[in-house]
């Protein structure tokens, strides 16, 4: 809200402490426009303020509902009109919801609407590209606008290879011009495997059989073929994603068997509400694989043929023996329009990988993804007898080079409460080709009035460096990010020691200094400093 200007906000469906966010004054007038002092239009996620009545109970009826959330701050509501309609008028009406709520709400959609234009006596809804055209045929409209051009998918590619993340390496990866690739897996051949649930194909689509997607989404099988042209690619699905069929199974362990690298591509559907295996609604019990998935997975790995593990999959899962014995592990998450083309480059050495895991991958099933933020009793440790150390850390990624990180000098040790660190190191590419390294900034905070997370992710940065380059980086650490709200509810900064970790994910630390905050504990607000600086300058080679 504060520094990207966002001028709509949409409420949660959650209840805080038995308060629903739709319903809650404090929370969309007290907190958001009070006291940050947003004046744009809040939104009700879709039926949450009927919610107030169904789910939550904290109305008695729809008008009940609607009036409610109108004194929380809620200006309207969404996907339709159902307590906002009729219900509100006849409460309006006979004096059990006050006008001057529905005023409030109406003027501050209008002056939104003022802002953007809308109400200008020019102003048309109907694109200039689709002028002349009637808008009431399909066929006079397809085709007039392009949503999807070159730039677009260039910018797609963009994202993607630089979000898929190289988990773990044998030195199988890159290929080496292998000349036979078996390709075995639910998601091998799939189009909408990069998608998620909220893409129009899975969200609209799958609700109208037969209609294109619309939009070109080749399949892993597709751009292999591109990447190796020289290969002799088999296929074999094995199983699906979670019908538990292993009819294919004994195909799949014939092609492996036959070929010099088995590529297993393995993951989740898509869907919402139970349509899918991932996405809103769609929850899982467990963290192993869906379906027969990990029983194929397993099936392969006890062939001699080298097994490289992709995952396209909206959640991290547990696989089990794949974490050791998987020559290579490549997770993609659903990494969108260009997906697989980034995968591809990634198998083939064409791209670098510089992903990095947003969250943990869990060693078991039973195991909960962690973002690494857990206190001092989440870690393994004697009060357990589980230990809940991820099989891959919040942070982790591999690259086909090498960085050293090195000479690291503290030049501000001590700060007070309202100042700042000041720190510098080097980080230099040592392998052979260029790469990116992404070097990331935690505090670890050892006494605190009130339990703190081991550490906290702090700040990041990417590096990129050709072979043998070197960038010196100089790093400012506000004070303020050591604050952390206290036992009164103010978010405070207090004095003390801190550890300032340089690291390569949450659980490989590179670089630790000892700093000290010193003076007054300090009481910081929303207008505290929020990042921390990071300036790069090249080294000048030895």
């Amino acid at each position: 809200v504060r520094e990207g200007g966002a001028r709509s906000v949409m409420h949660s469906y959650t209840d805080t402490d038995g308060v629903p966010a739709a319903a809650d004054e404090d929370l969309l007038t007290g907190l958001l426009r009070d006291t940050w002092g947003f004046d744009g239009t809040v939104v009700a996620d879709y039926f949450a303020i009927a919610f107030l009545k169904t789910l939550h109970g904290v109305a008695a009826d729809w008008a009940g509902a609607a009036g409610t959330a109108l004194h929380a701050g809620v200006d309207v509501e969404l996907p339709n009109v159902k307590t906002f309609g009729a219900p509100l008028a006849e409460a309006v009406a006979d004096g059990r919801i006050p006008e001057a709520l529905v005023d409030r709400a109406v003027r501050r959609v209008l002056a939104q609407k003022v802002a953007l234009g809308l109400l200008d006596p020019d102003w048309n809804p109907v694109p200039a590209a689709l002028d002349g055209a009637d808008p009431d045929d399909p066929d006079a409209l397809r085709g007039r606008i392009d949503l999807d051009g070159p730039q677009n998918r260039a910018l797609a590619r963009t994202l993607a290879e630089e979000a898929v993340v190289l988990l773990s390496n044998d030195g199988t990866l890159p290929f080496e011009r292998p000349r036979r690739i078996a390709l075995i897996g639910p998601n091998a051949d799939e189009p909408v495997a990069v998608l998620g649930c909220y893409s129009f194909p899975q969200h609209i689509g799958v609700r109208h059989p037969g209609t294109p997607l619309g939009i070109e989404l080749p399949t892993l099988r597709e751009t292999l073929a591109a990447e190796f042209p020289d290969a002799e690619i088999t296929v074999a699905r094995g199983t699906g994603i979670d019908d538990g069929d292993l009819c294919g199974l004994r195909e799949a362990v014939r092609l492996a068997r036959e070929a010099d690298v088995a590529l297993l591509v393995l993951g989740d559907r898509a869907g919402l509400f139970g349509r899918g295996t991932s996405g809103e609604g769609c929850d899982a019990e467990s963290l192993a694989l869906p379906g027969a998935q990990q029983h194929l997975l397993d099936t392969l790995l006890d062939l001699e043929t080298p097994v490289v593990t992709v995952l396209l999959a909206g959640r991290p899962y547990a696989l089990g023996r794949a974490v050791e014995e998987s020559a290579a592990i490549v997770q993609s998450f659903f990494p969108g329009e260009e997906g697989t083309h980034a995968i591809a480059g990634v198998l083939s050495g064409r791209v670098n990988p510089s992903g990095r895991l947003p969250v943990g991958v869990p060693r078991g099933p039973g195991s909960q993804p962690g973002t690494y933020l857990g206190a001092r009793l989440a870690h393994a440790g004697a009060v357990s007898n589980i230990d809940p150390t991820p099989a891959f850390a919040f942070g982790h990624g591999l690259s086909y080079t090498r960085f050293d990180w090195n000479d690291l000098a503290v030049e501000v040790q001590e700060a007070p409460t309202d100042g700042e660190f000041a720190l510098a190191f080097t980080v230099r590419n040592t392998g052979g080709r260029s790469g990116t390294e992404v070097v990331q900034l935690y505090l670890h905070d050892p006494v605190a009035s009130v339990v703190q997370p081991v550490q906290r992710l702090v700040g990041y940065t990417r590096v990129a460096l050709e072979p043998g380059e070197a960038r010196r980086l100089s790093v400012t650490v506000p004070a303020d990010l050591a604050s952390f709200t206290g036992r009164d509810g103010r978010r405070v900064v207090e004095p003390g020691e801190l550890e300032v970790r340089f690291a390569a994910s949450s659980a490989d630390p590179r670089l630790t200094a000892r700093v000290a905050l010193t003076g007054a504990e300090r009481h910081v607000d929303h207008t505290r400093r929020l990042h921390a600086t990071i300036l790069q300058e090249p080294v000048a080679p030895a």
